[in-house]
């Protein structure tokens, strides 16, 4: 692996103008407007403006963000079939993220990635998966009654980090499975790694099928030079994107892109009235407005900010011994392009877990990671950090790294069902939802197929999937995260003792 530091990110010396109509927000406008307005409301929310709300809570956020917490009144549109200012905030959107049509989410991109399985799959057909799908893919599966045909996506065993799948692992996986009816790719990983997106694309429109990806970490691309290449520049036909995790929206503020005609629009919109609330959150609506407004017309500036903190930090942590700034590996299919604003820091040269080191940062300096591992830690810089934040980021770590000194340095971590294939299949994820289960010891049930999504959160990529027989390895891979201080979800006991299996 590459230990050499990246390039300093280029700045632009001239901005190019944005349009007129990229400088609007609609949405938000409108909905300032409805707030100002003085009615007797007889309408949700309950809280009529903010009037019935507890004190505590008017004193807490303001009267002004309760008075905008309105319904879908005339003025302002509605979510699922928009015919006014949403439908102009969501045109103005497709031309910003450089999609044909685009759909605001008030559900996450939980309710993106659902809805593209259900608009492109149907049960029984197959869709061709990366092992390192989110949960959300796998609650898809089951609502859609889709057949997961699962690829085990690159490994780089320095880093332990994964990667994408490579296109010439989806090529021959294609001419086995002529019946596959899509395609979908996590781009980027949690870490900020691309795979080979654009490749793959190749290859899916070949057959006429949809290449769909969980972009949910890259809502930022496009915007600067220095940063990955977006999904659907690359040939992608639908990118679902988290716009909060890493540009301004509330949380839970998603979109969905689309782009050509391999994903029929009119279903996906259907879907996503089956996965929505019909009472949607105009703040959250609002919020995607203004952000599209924010990087439309400052996004190169804002990102080049971004990608020169992320630098100095690098620089600044690369000089710490023990310490291990992880960057991408030469020459390895899956491992296309980093994000940098993504910093994973390796820590096995402290003689310290991530866990442990993140709850030590947390508690002695205020830091805290956005996703601790085994044996790293990954932090993501946005549009939000300040120098400060480096500061306070470095000055941690250094005294981290004096408080571990002399520890003895932990063996890499072998990730079960990455390195060695996909894990055997017993049936679909949708046939061990509904099938009848029993719950056993978590050694027993060993050999048996799991009907539970039993998961490591954050990042929510599961290490069990319902209807995946239960291994030696995943199992012990879970009792490490446990021992360490992980976070183990979806399993109905939370201590691993027992394990709910197919009967």
């Amino acid at each position: 692996m590459s230990q050499d530091s990246p390039e300093r990110p280029s700045v632009p010396l001239e901005l190019p103008g944005p349009s007129l109509l990229q400088q609007k927000a609609p949405l938000f406008e409108q909905l300032q407007d409805c707030a100002r307005r003085t009615t007797a409301p007889f309408h949700t929310p309950g809280h009529k403006a903010g009037q019935g709300m507890d004190a505590s809570l008017v004193d807490a956020w303001g009267e002004a963000m309760l008075r905008a917490d309105l319904p879908e009144l005339p003025e302002l549109d509605n979510l699922f079939a928009p015919s006014g200012v949403i439908a102009e905030a969501q045109v103005l959107a497709a031309q910003a993220f450089g999609a044909e049509q685009t759909w605001f989410l008030t559900n996450g991109s939980t309710a993106g990635i659902l809805a593209a399985i259900l608009a492109t799959c149907g049960p029984g057909d197959a869709i061709l998966l990366p092992r390192t799908v989110h949960c959300s893919v796998v609650s898809g599966l089951i609502l859609s009654g889709a057949r997961p045909v699962f690829v085990a996506p690159a490994y780089d065993a320095l880093s332990g980090l994964v990667g994408g799948l490579a296109a010439a692992d989806v090529a021959q996986v294609l001419e086995q499975h002529a019946d596959i009816r899509a395609v979908m790719l996590v781009a980027p990983s949690y870490e900020g790694i691309c795979g080979e997106t654009g490749a793959i694309a190749h290859l899916c429109h070949g057959r006429g099928i949809p290449l769909l990806v969980d972009e949910a970490h890259g809502p930022h691309f496009g915007f600067h030079s220095d940063l990955p290449p977006r999904a659907l520049s690359l040939g992608a036909d639908l990118a679902v994107q988290s716009t909060h995790k890493v540009l301004s929206a509330l949380t839970q503020a998603a979109m969905v892109h689309v782009r050509g005609e391999l994903v029929d629009r009119d279903r996906l919109s259907q879907s996503l009235a089956l996965v929505q609330s019909t009472s949607p959150n105009y703040l959250l609506l609002a919020s995607l407005d203004l952000t599209r407004r924010q990087m439309a017309t400052q996004g190169e500036q804002l990102m080049a900010q971004t990608l020169t903190l992320a630098w100095e930090a690098r620089q600044r942590l690369s000089l710490l011994p023990g310490l291990w700034v992880v960057s991408l590996p030469d020459d390895l299919p899956g491992f296309t392009a980093l994000d940098l604003t993504r910093l994973t820091v390796d820590v096995r040269g402290l003689g310290l877990s991530g866990f442990e080191a993140d709850e030590w940062l947390c508690h002695h300096h205020g830091v805290i990671a956005e996703l601790p591992s085994l044996t790293q830690l990954t932090f993501i810089l946005s549009l939000g950090n300040r120098s400060a934040d480096i500061d306070r980021l470095v000055s941690g770590l250094i005294e981290l790294c004096e408080m571990a000194e002399g520890r003895n340095r932990i063996a890499p971590v072998k990730l079960p069902q990455f390195d060695d294939g996909v894990p055997e299949v017993a049936c679909t994820p949708r046939q061990a939802f509904y099938a009848k289960q029993k719950v056993m010891g978590i050694e027993q049930a060993i050999g048996h197929a799991a009907a539970e999504t039993v998961c490591p959160y954050p990042p929510g990529i599961p290490v069990l999937l319902p209807g995946e027989v239960v291994t030696v390895e995943a199992v012990a891979y879970l009792r490490q995260i446990q021992a360490q201080g992980g976070v183990i979800s979806g399993c109905a006991d939370e201590t691993l003792a027992t394990l709910r299996v197919l009967v």
